[in-house]
This record gives structure tokens, C-alpha cells and sequence, in this order.
């Protein structure tokens, strides 16, 4: 399997493998500097949660959604800054499509676990103040929302481009 096909038949950018590569890489960068703000700005608001005086009245289901948050917005951020990493490990290894492959990997996989961890965020505040039942509504409503726009959408206006 080919992730990324060879440039014939895309001749109108004129770049060669390499440059696309590093095309590839700087998009994928670029994205990921959006999503790694988010989680890590959600990810310290989480971490400050525990220590308010207010959070021993959580319910029960909720601490447990409150949980997975926090361990979904860790996963989150360890994914998304992973390409950094690996960029460090592969530096003039001539391996860019490893490491442009393996950082889409983890830019999708991160930014799914993104996903779980608004959405649960949601399902905690909004189930603290307006009851746990609105917090599930909230929660599952965001998630349909996010995974809407952040996948079914590219997914389906990629079909619709190739049947054109």
C-alpha cells in the first residue's frame, strides 16, 4: 500500500518526490501546531479540575468521564508532538516518507483522541452544572458534531471530487 503516490499525473505543482515530501511534511506541521495548542490548552485546564473546591461535588459517573478526559487529552498531546520526535530520531536518515507517513498516522490518531477528550469535557461541565443526563446529550452531540466536520465531510467531499 502506497500512501502517497508517485507525482505522474499531477505534473501541474512540477515538484519531484523530494519536494513533495517536504511539502507534505511542512502541511502536516502545520496542522499539527493547531491541534497541539488545543489539547494543550485543554489538557492544563483538565489538570487544574482535581484542586478546585467544587470538584469533590462531582458525580460519580461523571469523575469516571472526568477520567478518561484527562487520560484521552495525555494520549492526545503524546500523539500529536510524536512527529517532533520522530523527526529528531529520523534526521538525516533519508527516511522522509517514513516520516511522513508515520507523522499522518499519528496526527489522525491524535486528533481523534482530541475528539473524545472535548467531547468528554463536555459531558463533565455540562453534567455538573445542568445534570448528568444533559452532559451524555451534550457530550454525544459534540462528538457526532466533531467527527462530522473533522471527518465524514473531507471524506465525502473527497468522493464527490473523484467522481467529477
Amino acid at each position: 500500500m502506497q500512501a502517497y503516490p508517485s507525482t505522474a499525473g499531477n505534473d501541474e505543482r512540477n515538484e519531484s518526490p523530494a519536494q513533495r515530501l517536504d511539502r507534505n511534511w511542512s502541511e502536516l506541521l502545520q496542522g499539527l501546531r493547531v491541534g497541539q495548542t488545543g489539547v494543550q490548552i485543554l489538557s492544563g485546564f483538565l489538570l487544574t479540575l482535581p484542586f478546585q473546591a467544587r470538584f469533590s461535588q462531582l458525580e460519580s459517573p461523571l469523575r469516571g468521564f472526568f477520567l478518561a478526559a484527562m487520560v484521552l487529552g495525555t494520549l492526545s498531546a503524546a500523539l500529536i508532538v510524536a512527529p517532533a520526535m520522530a523527526h529528531r530520531l529520523l534526521f538525516r536518515q533519508h527516511a522522509k516518507d517514513v516520516l511522513v507517513q508515520l507523522g499522518n498516522v499519528l496526527a489522525i490518531v491524535g486528533l481523534l483522541c482530541l475528539s473524545l477528550t472535548v467531547s468528554l469535557s463536555l459531558v463533565v461541565t455540562i453534567g455538573f452544572v445542568a445534570g448528568v443526563t444533559a452532559g451524555f446529550i451534550a457530550g454525544a452531540v459534540c462528538l457526532v458534531v466533531v467527527l462530522g466536520v473533522w471527518v465524514v465531510l473531507p471524506l465525502a467531499l473527497l468522493r464527490h471530487h473523484r467522481r467529477r
